[in-house]
């Protein structure tokens, strides 16, 4: 070989064999807490699969896709629970799947789950891998799965939906497919109320986009960015975009008519649905937020949430809850802390700080909110960070430990008060 030769950086796989692994790992993780909720609901001479599919808001989905919108239900106190407060996006899956195979429409609501929450794992790893590279994108993954109610990944519900059209919008934002991320968006936004997150990250990159190649335009000298020829990214691999969008900014800029054209696209389909259900109800365009108060839920700034916290020190083993929730508050606003501090992408902080926001500000329903919060999986991006830089025995040994931990909770959780 002669000496003038250069070395050649060898092209990086393809995203989804680079996935794989991280795929395998969820699956097994997915697989141990279904294992163990099926041993722990037959003890006690209950269905898992019922817990799974045909319970709280599951039900309500499937009344949707079977009925239609217009079934409410008025409790004594008055309260009136509609299903407009539902989404349409699910429930439309599950009318579709149960047209065209022979599945109930809570059938149908679990397959789009045991689809969507691989779906989700995989955008979470495409999110990761583009930032800090494949090692931590595993990690991101299989914290995901381990999360302490992550068994809510395998429910007819709408979260790992959600995650997953929520991660592959973030995705596209972070490598300026700007169509893509506005259609992801506004489906995301089909889905939950916290769909406008994703919207807010799509305009939020749209917008710094714009401004820093207006400031690049007039900047003395200004040159379009280029790249040293075998340079690495934070992990020692070859990135597959400029350096400014591996750690610290919201996109690649992109032809304006597309990121323009992406940016409107993102908030149709929360402001669709709810300008729809301001006409149905008569209400006006706000008419959603009257029918989110006939289940007592709103927006007071964590107020309520406080009061109930504060409320769990009356007696000594409610002390102990009350510590904990405290402590979980502080460790999330630790970890958004140092997600800024890490120079995560604008769109990242953005969309994170809003599903914190609405999690943590909603005045009522408390024990939901752990699985609310499971779509802000950017904030386990540190976490995944500092496992990926452990030696693979002690990262294997945290992730099996966490995965137990989950499992037992899951089914723990689910054959009791489970998600309200």
């Amino acid at each position: 070989m002669s000496d003038l030769e250069t070395r050649v950086v060898p092209a990086r796989a393809p995203l989804l064999r680079r996935a794989v692994p991280a795929l395998l790992g969820y699956a097994v993780v997915r697989a141990l807490g279904l294992a163990v909720l099926a041993g722990w609901s037959a003890a006690r001479g209950k269905s898992a699969y019922t817990l799974l599919t045909a319970r709280w808001d599951s039900l309500w989905y499937t009344r949707v896709a079977d009925l239609g919108y217009g079934y409410e239900v008025r409790l004594p106190n008055g309260d009136v629970h509609s299903n407009l407060a539902f989404f349409p996006l699910l429930p439309w899956l599950e009318r579709l799947l149960h047209a065209v195979a022979p599945l109930s429409y809570a059938d149908a609501g679990f397959v789009v789950s045991l689809l969507a929450s691989p779906a989700a794992a995989a955008g979470i790893f495409a999110v990761t891998d583009r930032l800090y590279g494949p090692r931590a994108g595993f990690f991101a993954v299989l914290l995901w799965a381990v999360l302490p109610v992550g068994i809510v990944q395998s429910m007819a519900y709408s979260e790992s939906l959600f995650t997953a059209l929520a991660a592959w919008s973030l995705y596209a934002v972070l490598t300026g497919r700007w169509v893509s991320a506005g259609v992801l968006a506004a489906l995301a936004g089909l889905t939950r109320p916290v769909g406008m997150a994703v919207v807010a990250a799509v305009w939020t990159a749209g917008v710094v986009s714009f401004v820093r190649e207006r400031g690049t335009r007039h900047a003395p000298g200004a040159h379009p960015h280029t790249h040293a020829p075998g340079a690495h990214g934070p992990d020692g691999h070859a990135p597959d975009a400029p350096a400014d969008t591996q750690v610290g900014s919201s996109a690649p800029g992109g032809p304006v008519r597309r990121r323009a054209l992406g940016m409107l696209l993102a908030p149709l389909g929360a402001a669709g649905y709810v300008l729809w259900v301001g006409r149905r109800t008569g209400a006006g365009p706000l008419g959603y937020l009257d029918v989110q108060a006939g289940w007592r839920n709103g927006f007071d700034g964590g107020y309520a949430f406080a009061r109930f916290v504060a409320g769990r020190f009356t007696s000594f083993p409610s002390a102990l809850a009350g510590l904990g929730l405290i402590v979980g508050v502080a460790l999330l606003i630790w970890l958004y802390v140092t997600c800024v501090r890490g120079r995560q992408p604008a769109a990242l902080l953005v969309y994170t700080g809003v599903v914190l926001a609405l999690a943590l500000c909603a005045s009522s329903y408390f024990g939901s909110k752990p699985r609310l919060l499971m779509p802000a999986f950017p904030l386990l991006l540190p976490l995944a960070r500092a496992l990926a830089r452990r030696r693979t025995p002690v990262a294997a040994l945290v992730t099996a430990g966490l995965a137990g931990v989950a499992a037992v909770y899951g089914a723990f959780w689910l054959n009791g008060s489970g998600p309200p």
